[in-house]
């Protein structure tokens, strides 16, 4: 991980970095979500209009997606290696990968559908109706009950490196990894940490799913 993300790279082969890796978390991720749904796999084979817009899915929502936050993250992992963070602990870094995590899902989800409500009449052609699902849908991603689901473990793979070598060298979360047997303690606290901002994203998107039936019903009444 250290050759493939450092800030010592030219620029492009860091971006080049990031798609492949972006690519490699995000097929076998979508393989699985496609396997777990009954049926779905098969409409697929057959071709046609179901895997045309299932493709088009994946490439203008799904690797954008997995590709902008993968991107942060590796970009924080390269900035926290160079020990150009300063003073600051290195737990710092994992709240501003999370901050900008939770940003880039909500912000990306929306411009995205959107643009697919303009370019391909998704959504019935509204923008209105383009950004009310966004909330449901991120809702229930971490849940894997949508497509979003697999946009947002496919983003695991940047995450894992990244809070794994902040635990390592963070104070604060010393005293809790030497609770865990040997080096396991900063892998099982990467995997806590990423699964607190699932479960944050989901709460956040309850909320705004919980404002907007509000507003519909004090709208009808």
């Amino acid at each position: 991980m250290n050759r493939l993300f450092s800030l010592e790279l030219p620029f492009t082969r860091f971006l080049r970095n990031v798609v492949l890796v972006s690519l490699a978390a995000l097929i076998p991720v979508v393989l699985l979500y496609v396997a777990t749904r009954p049926g779905f796999g098969a409409m697929l084979l057959g071709g046609g209009p179901a895997l045309s817009r299932f493709l088009r899915q994946i490439i203008t929502n799904g690797l954008p997606v997995v590709f902008i936050v993968n991107y942060i993250s590796f970009f924080l992992f390269a900035w926290m290696n160079t020990g150009s963070r300063g003073k600051r602990d290195s737990a710092f870094i994992v709240l501003v990968d999370i901050t900008a995590r939770l940003m880039a899902f909500v912000v990306l989800h929306a411009l995205i559908y959107v643009l697919s409500a303009d370019w391909f009449g998704s959504f019935a052609g509204s923008r209105i109706t383009a950004l009310s699902v966004v909330a449901p849908t991120l809702a229930r991603s971490a849940l894997f009950e949508n497509i979003s689901g697999a946009y947002l473990y496919a983003t695991l793979v940047s995450a894992l490196p990244l809070y794994v070598g902040a635990v390592e060298r963070s104070a604060l979360f010393d005293r809790l990894t030497r609770r865990f047997p040997r080096k396991s303690g900063p892998v099982i606290i990467a995997l806590a940490l990423f699964a607190c901002f699932a479960l944050i994203l989901s709460g956040i998107a309850a909320l705004a799913v919980h404002l907007q039936e509000g507003f519909s019903w004090g709208g009808a009444g």
